[in-house]
Formats: C-alpha cells, structure tokens, sequence
C-alpha cells in the first residue's frame, strides 16, 4: 500500500493556465501507478490535492500561488438569507446516490450543460471519453447524487466520501433551470450531508482570487484557506 512517504511525484511542463489569462501554469501529479486509498486520499486532500478521474493533481507553478485550496468546516456554518431562499425553492427535489458508473441520461445532461456553460473551457467539446475519464473513472467512495424534479433528471453532482469529510468533484445541471441555482444548492445539500455523515469538512477545490467562476466560494463561511501548509480562515490579501 502507497503512503505519503512512498509516494512518487510528477510536474507537467508549462501550459496555459485554464483560469487566468497570459499565465503559465505548471500542475504536479500523484504517480498514477500508486494505490491510493481513502486514507491517502484523505491525506493528499489536507495537502491541497484534488481528484480528477483516476488522477490525484495539485497546482505547482513557478512564481503563481493563486490556486488556493479551500474547505468549509460544516458544523460552524451558517446559510445566509439568499442561501435559506435556496434550500426553501429545492424542498420539492427528489434527491438520490447512486455508484459512479456510466448512465446514458447522466453524460446527456452533462453535455448540454457543458455546450451551455462551458463553451470556453477545456471541457469543450464534451465527449464521451472525456466525461468517463474525468467523473466515471473514480475513487471507490465516490457516489453520484441524482437530483430530479417530477421524475426527471435536473442536476448531478459527483462527491468523494474521505475520512475527515466530502470532496465536491463536480457539479453540473441542466442550464435551462437556471433559477434554481441548483449549483448553489448541491453545495448545501452536501454541507448537510457531511452532518449526517458525522464527517467535520467540506472540501470545495481550488479558489482564485481574481478569478470570477471562482468567487462563488467564498459565500459559505467561514471558509478555511491552505496558505503555506496551514488552514488558515483569513482570506490571503496577496496570491500571486
């Protein structure tokens, strides 16, 4: 079995960064070939780490620290008026987990969801292939949550279960019910779900400062930032 200590690191050559423009961006993978359980998992995402299909990635780039990685400590949270109004409008959703596999109406609504919203990304154009790679190929306590409304599927998201508590891998719905700010909502659902799960944290990826798909982060509070190693619940005034 992998540990921290036997773990074998790689770093990608520069590449445009996918979030801030004219920057160069150097990303530092986890030896694909090591066994990487929950408790490693666990482990890695304390440092920063997160998980993309088989794949266990953090940034690591020269002269850049933008990318911050982020977690909300759950049982201190408290949802704002706009975030109560959510939860309120979402009441009649039917809400279940299934194992990660693939399901033909899941990479559907995946794919209008990234024509419509993600157009610009690297996601774009989706496929197949990218989608089993990035959120079918998973950890084995990954789980899918359904989220329907009059039987019919509306939005997913894909969650990792670790020791200390969840990871948001992904989130996508469909982009014609807008109005449901149903991205709003799965990260509360999954708040309550760490409660239920008696798990302590919240894992939300990377925030970037100066990044505006990102600042949506910081509405869950208090939110704990990774600054040099230590959770920290100042936000950091400097990133780059």
């Amino acid at each position: 079995m992998s540990s921290l200590q036997t773990l074998i690191f790689y770093a990608t050559p520069e590449h445009d960064c996918s979030y801030l423009e004219g920057k160069q961006a150097t990303t530092m993978f986890v030896d694909p070939k090591a066994n990487i359980d929950t408790a490693l998992y666990s482990k890695l995402s304390v440092l920063g780490f997160r998980r993309s299909g088989n794949h266990y990635y953090r940034p690591h780039c020269n002269a850049c620290n933008a990318c911050i990685p982020v977690r909300l400590p759950v049982n201190e949270f408290k949802p704002s008026r706009n975030q109560k109004r959510n939860i309120k409008k979402n009441l009649g959703l039917e809400i279940t987990t299934t194992p990660p596999d693939f399901y033909q109406k899941h990479y559907d609504l995946y794919e209008k969801y990234i024509i419509a919203r993600h157009a610009d990304g690297d996601m774009y154009p989706p496929s197949e292939e990218q989608y089993r790679s990035f959120l079918v190929e998973s950890n084995p306590n990954t789980f899918f949550v359904e989220f329907k409304y009059k039987g019919e599927l509306i939005g997913v998201s894909v969650v990792d279960e670790l020791t200390d508590g969840l990871s948001s891998v992904y989130t996508y719905f469909d982009p014609d019910i807008a109005e449901r700010s149903l991205g709003v909502y799965s990260i509360l659902w999954q708040i309550e779900e760490c409660k239920r799960r008696s798990l302590s944290h919240l894992y939300l990826g990377y925030w970037i400062k100066n990044c505006r798909k990102m600042e949506y982060k910081t509405l869950y509070k208090p939110l704990e930032y990774l600054i040099n190693n230590n959770w920290l619940r100042e936000e950091p005034t400097k990133t780059i």
